[in-house]
């Protein structure tokens, strides 16, 4: 866990970030750029609320405050107040009344209406803080961003932000994320291959139709649909990072007939790029996704 100096910095970072001149990150925005953060900040609250009460989809408690928790990040008070709410009801997180009181005064110091209240059962602000506001590791280390913006045309720069900001509204590592997407198009959302895999994270038609996706060559809906595939998959094999990788190449269904890492060039080659990414062998992953392979339990890394 941080030290709660550094937590308190974060929070009171994120406040500042509110007023629209700085990102999370620290660095300075242009007024279009503040614009866009609190545009993105306020559709990942309407996400939050949508997962929290089943509002055209299922109902995912963790998925809903992982997009508040995002929201908050960027400033945004209504995503500062759902997050604490959760935490003060103990709905899809643990319940921490110093985490839901440090979030409500966050709000309230953003003139948030019902946070001043909250704070009457929860307690006042200590600067604690829950993992998820803590900058993730892709904005700690610029280099990542950097080492795959290098050699890349400027118009596939956007398309690696977009990634990384997404997904954690999807329980995804960042840097896991960027491996994939780096390593099936390099970013690329035009990207057709000749398997008729589409954009960016390379989705085959089966793929987009499975998790939603209506036009795969539109980066938005393609990077939601690699990333919902991805969160499967991580559910599928309880976190495995090797197993995960391989599939997304090669299909579940080849890793479990093989009980592992398909014997194949390509998807062995695959697996070796991902992990020159992201080291990792263990990714947390969220159980009621989907029940795990029976056919891989015995084969699973440590699990959690």
């Amino acid at each position: 866990m941080k030290p709660l100096r550094s937590r308190l910095a974060v929070s009171l970072a994120l406040l500042a970030s509110a007023a629209g001149a700085v990102g999370a990150a620290g660095s300075a925005l242009s007024p279009e750029q503040a614009a866009a953060m609190r545009q993105h900040a306020e559709y990942l609250h309407a996400a939050g609320v949508a997962f929290e009460h089943g509002e055209g989809v299922p109902r995912e408690p963790l998925r809903a405050a992982a997009c508040y928790c995002e929201s908050a990040r960027q400033g945004n008070a209504d995503g500062m107040y759902g997050l604490g709410w959760m935490y003060a009801n103990g709905r899809g997180v643990p319940r921490d009344d110093a985490y839901a009181g440090t979030l409500f005064a966050m709000a309230a110091m953003l003139s948030h209406p019902q946070a001043e209240r909250m704070q009457r059962f929860t307690g006042p602000y200590t600067g604690a803080v829950p993992d998820c506001l803590l900058a993730p590791a892709w904005e700690q280390d610029d280099s990542l961003i950097d080492r795959l913006m290098a050699g890349l045309p400027a118009d596939r720069h956007p398309i690696i932000e977009q990634v990384a900001r997404t997904a954690p509204e999807f329980g995804v590592d960042a840097r896991f994320a960027l491996a994939i997407a780096s390593t099936e198009s390099a970013f690329n959302p035009q990207a057709l291959s000749p398997r008729n895999a589409m954009g960016v994270m390379q989705l085959i038609p089966e793929t987009a139709a499975r998790f939603k996706v209506r036009d795969a060559l539109d980066p938005a809906q393609n990077i939601r649909g690699g990333l919902a595939y991805l969160r499967w998959l991580l559910a599928y094999f309880r976190g495995d990072v090797r197993l995960v990788a391989a599939a997304y190449n090669a299909g579940e269904g080849a890793v479990e007939r093989y009980q592992g890492v398909p014997p194949y060039p390509e998807t062995r080659a695959y697996v070796s790029r991902i992990q020159h990414f992201f080291s990792e062998q263990r990714h947390p992953y969220d159980a009621s996704v989907v029940e795990s392979s029976a056919v891989m339990a015995p084969f699973f890394v440590a699990d959690r």
